[in-house]
């Protein structure tokens, strides 16, 4: 706790028994107590008192009182680089159109496809009645391919899908909690309750490792279907599908990194609160009571 301000000084008051004066921008002393003629702080014994910080003598109290109480633990910091490393895989894998993909050397009509685009080269579908070919990638729901959607999106093909689109929705969620823990904002509300915003990205990451798993799943099992993509045995699973299974695993670590997260931010809440009932009068004010106040974990 040393070099840095406590709680009161917040309202102007310093570590070293000086008030900051806003109008006219100085630091002036405060005057001693009647009760206390050696104290410090307006009547604080001076067993209490701290030496000032560097940034309490050149700048107002509110400048050094963001940048002594807003560090996120490393947890946290590696919790959020993992999350967004995940978050690349995902989006790579949920937008490229390599999940399947035919073996060259077969000269397959069918070239790849992914979760919103197919790719054929000459493709011919068998129950339409006139004699037309599909050739290059177009996007899934196009016109192009407005005759042979009811082949192209099986029901376990938008299960799929749908699997997936919700694991964006909440991977990116994640992400956007996880950066206002890191930046401490709103910093009042997010030291309040910052083990239940840490449980919740944990639920979203969760959520996130479920819907890549039944999507993987799914889909790998029900690709080589024969009512599908014709001649099966000339396709393979291609490097989007395995970016997928890596994004679920790393989402996965960062789940586990998140949750311990959260039960260490609930002890440091459970200590802060366990502190001010033991000193429910502030008396600890120039130490760790009235600082776990301004940091806003009570």
């Amino acid at each position: 706790m040393d070099d840095k301000r406590s709680w009161r000084s917040s309202v102007g008051i310093l570590q070293n028994g000086q008030s900051w004066d806003s109008f006219d921008k100085a630091i002036k002393p405060a005057p001693p107590s009647s009760k206390y003629p050696n104290a410090q702080h307006g009547g604080l014994q001076n067993r209490y008192s701290r030496r000032p910080s560097f940034a309490s003598t050149y700048y107002p109290p509110v400048f050094e009182k963001v940048y002594s109480y807003m560090r996120p633990t490393p947890l946290m910091v590696n919790a959020g680089i993992i999350s967004f490393v995940a978050t690349i895989f995902f989006v790579i894998s949920f937008t490229s159109p390599y999940w399947l993909q035919s073996y060259s050397y077969t000269y397959s009509d069918f070239k790849n496809m992914g979760l919103w685009e197919f790719c054929f080269d000459g493709f011919r579908y068998p129950y339409y009645q006139y004699d037309y070919k599909f050739t290059g990638c177009n996007y899934i729901f196009s016109e192009e391919y407005q005759i042979i959607w009811q082949w192209m999106l099986p029901a376990w093909f938008m299960a799929v899908q749908t699997f997936m689109t919700i694991a964006l929705l909440a991977s990116v969620t994640t992400l956007v909690t996880v950066s206002l823990v890191l930046i401490r904002w709103p910093m009042q509300t997010i030291m309040r309750y910052e083990w239940h915003l840490t449980g919740f990205c944990f639920l979203c990451q969760a959520v996130t490792v479920v819907s890549i798993f039944f999507a993987v799943l799914v889909f790998g099992v029900m690709c080589w279907s024969r009512d599908w993509v014709l001649n099966p045995n000339f396709n393979y699973l291609s490097w989007s599908y395995a970016f997928a299974v890596v994004a679920g695993g790393i989402h996965a670590f960062a789940g586990f990194t998140l949750l311990h997260e959260t039960f260490e931010a609930k002890e440091r809440k459970r200590q802060a609160s366990n502190l001010m009932q033991m000193d429910p009068q502030g008396h600890m004010g120039m130490g760790m009571g009235i600082g776990m106040m301004g940091q806003g974990y009570i």
